[in-house]
């Protein structure tokens, strides 16, 4: 059975939108797009072309399904480990709307999110790679299908956007199993998930 794995990029108050872009994501009236490309360095390279060492198979969002669509595509270098992989791996996109997906190698997942993901995992020899889609990664934390978080926070707060937790998500414990920081600054965190929060109370001594 196949592990489900996402990366993601936050800022430091919990922002996802439109990391690559100026127009990549303006919902909203979002202004902040592209706020990844300062941080952009060897040590941020490798790791993401080591994540790409590693799927079987891909889970998309739809509107990061659009944007990835509409440019990896595009990019036919045989040396570029992200586009060779996304080019050429199956790919999944959650949606209600898509029916024609021109991507070749998409499959559109519109049934019931966990019971397909689930189905999609067991088939799945290796990672099945959640890259972006923020809301997705959100519904599918909650169904408690992730096996592993890898969390990119990078040193800006942008004040506005669409941010990884909300209000009302499920309480969740993570086990943090490796981490780094790039020489400029992002902080490269992995987590797998652990179960629910545990609770306790710091008591004062009984002689106090």
């Amino acid at each position: 059975m196949g592990k489900l794995v996402s990366t993601l990029f936050v800022t430091l108050d919990g922002v996802y939108q439109a990391p690559g872009g100026r127009e990549e994501d303006t919902r909203g009236g979002f202004e902040h797009g592209g706020w990844v490309f300062p941080y952009a360095d060897d040590d941020f390279g490798q790791f993401i072309s080591g994540v790409f060492e590693r799927p079987a198979a891909f889970l998309l969002g739809r509107r990061t399904y659009d944007i990835f669509a509409s440019y990896w595509p595009k990019v036919t270098d045989p040396a570029d480990p992200v586009a060779t992989k996304l080019n050429a791996l199956p790919k999944y996109v959650a949606s209600s709307t898509l029916t024609d997906p021109e991507w070749a190698g998409t499959t559109v997942v519109s049934g019931d999110l966990g019971k397909e993901v689930t189905a999609l995992k067991e088939r799945t020899d290796g990672e099945l790679q959640v890259h972006g889609s923020g809301a997705l990664l959100r519904s599918l934390l909650a169904l408690g299908v992730v096996d592993t978080l890898h969390l990119l926070t990078f040193p800006v707060v942008l004040g506005s956007g669409h941010r990884l937790f909300t209000e009302g998500a499920v309480p969740t414990r993570f086990k943090h199993t490796g981490g780094s920081s790039t020489g400029k600054g992002v902080a490269i965190n992995s987590y797998d998930l652990a179960g629910r929060p545990e609770y306790g109370t710091f008591e004062l001594p009984e002689d106090a």
